[in-house]
């Protein structure tokens, strides 16, 4: 909890120096195993989580893999860490998907690559046992979880953002 806390800051004196919404973020810390809750939403200003999600990373080059592994390049289907400007909403193939900008050298090609912030039928709404299903390098998360997320995104006056971490 101490390094979510800490993590939630360090974006919040980012966001404020950028010019982004320092009202509310994401924050994604893929060390943790993809069976738990490991996606949150976080107040910025009250310093708490508002909600936690499961989320899918990428598959990387074996998707059996339970451990994230990470890359910027363009094919790899690997997540990629750090932080990134959530852009607009639209309806993509898997649903309701938000376009992602790379602010970091570790992930900026996501825009490039495709790499977008989704929903997906098979990402479970509680946590598992077992690990959850893997993707081509975006987050995923559930369509009912993530329609609970929209109205922070859609409502929003500045842009929000999303730190991916491991």
């Amino acid at each position: 909890m101490a390094t979510l806390r800490h993590k939630a800051q360090v974006l919040q004196e980012y966001a404020v120096k950028h010019g982004y919404n320092t009202h509310y973020a994401f924050l994604a810390d893929f060390s943790v195993f993809s069976g738990r809750k490991r996606f949150v939403c976080y107040d910025l200003e009250r310093h708490r989580i508002i909600s936690s999600g499961l989320v899918a990373h990428g598959q990387g080059p074996d998707f059996r893999a339970e451990k994230a592994v990470f890359s910027n390049v363009p094919g790899s289907r690997c997540s990629s860490p750090g932080k990134y400007r959530i852009g607009g909403k639209y309806s993509g193939r898997f649903g309701t998907a938000y376009k992602l900008y790379g602010l970091d050298s570790t992930n900026s090609k996501a825009f490039e690559r495709f790499v977008v912030l989704h929903s997906y039928w098979a990402v479970p709404g509680e946590a598992q046992q077992q690990g959850i299903c893997r993707s081509d390098g975006c987050p995923m998360l559930n369509p009912a979880y993530l329609a609970t997320l929209e109205p922070y995104l859609d409502k929003a006056s500045r842009p929000v953002l999303l730190w991916i971490y491991r």
